[in-house]
């Protein structure tokens, strides 16, 4: 579904992404990860257009689409979460929801009756006159997934998910990417809770100073030294 090939990215004389290739299969979970300021965030940036990469392409279902604008690459079918949410904060839940479906052409009845099923889903329904301002920080992260889902895309990048969220909401967050999987949505997921990416991952890449230094399976990328070495030190 993916294909990202020699994807570079620099900021003045810092190379934040150097020359990455990757692929991601129809209906699955690449992981990745790496220590910080390893280039993870960076790569999610450049595949959702917020940055403009300096060399490589991005294919999306035998697409060119690497210098497409955001809200482009989102109406072919890419969703984005971030670390720190980013919510209209003075709008309610249900606003929130909304605000992607400005243009759809549906009803507004149905709109506001598809974004209570999504809030439903992430057990925020209650809430949903509250201002997203109101909620915790693992809620915030809830109501964006939610918002994603609105428009029901087929890859999701999720970009730390479970940082700073309690057990429970992890638990939950995990559970609906799992009921998303088995739909059929595919996921780049972004995390430093390696339990959680292990649990999740079918695929993983590793990230150092902007480079791939290893791709496999869970159990593959658990021995690998390289890996190791990257996160232990020598």
């Amino acid at each position: 579904m993916l294909v990202v090939e020699g994807l570079r990215k620099s900021f003045g004389g810092l190379v934040a992404v150097d020359g990455l290739d990757f692929r991601v299969a129809r209906g699955t979970i690449l992981g990745m990860i790496g220590i910080n300021g390893a280039g993870k965030t960076t790569v999610m940036n450049c595949l959702n257009g917020i940055y403009r990469s300096d060399a490589g392409r991005v294919l999306f279902e035998g697409v060119d689409i690497t210098h497409w604008t955001p809200h482009a690459i989102a109406r072919a079918g890419i969703g984005r979460t971030f670390q720190v949410p980013r919510l209209f904060r003075r709008m309610t839940l249900l606003e929130n929801l909304l605000v992607p479906m400005l243009k759809s052409g549906e009803s507004d009845a149905a709109l506001a009756a598809r974004a209570e099923h999504f809030l439903t889903r992430v057990k925020l329904h209650v809430l949903r006159h509250n201002f997203a301002e109101e909620l915790s920080g693992g809620q915030q992260k809830l109501l964006e997934l939610a918002r994603v889902m609105m428009f029901e895309p087929k890859l999701i990048l999720l970009d730390e998910p479970f940082a700073g969220v309690n057990p429970a909401l992890c638990k939950l967050f995990i559970d609906e990417i799992e009921t998303l999987l088995a739909a059929g949505t595919t996921f780049v997921l972004v995390s430093h809770d390696l339990t959680s990416i292990y649990r999740l991952s079918g695929h993983i890449i590793v990230l150092n100073q902007g480079q791939k230094i290893a791709e496999g399976t869970v159990e593959a990328i658990k021995r690998d030294p390289v890996v190791i070495e990257a996160y232990l030190g020598a």
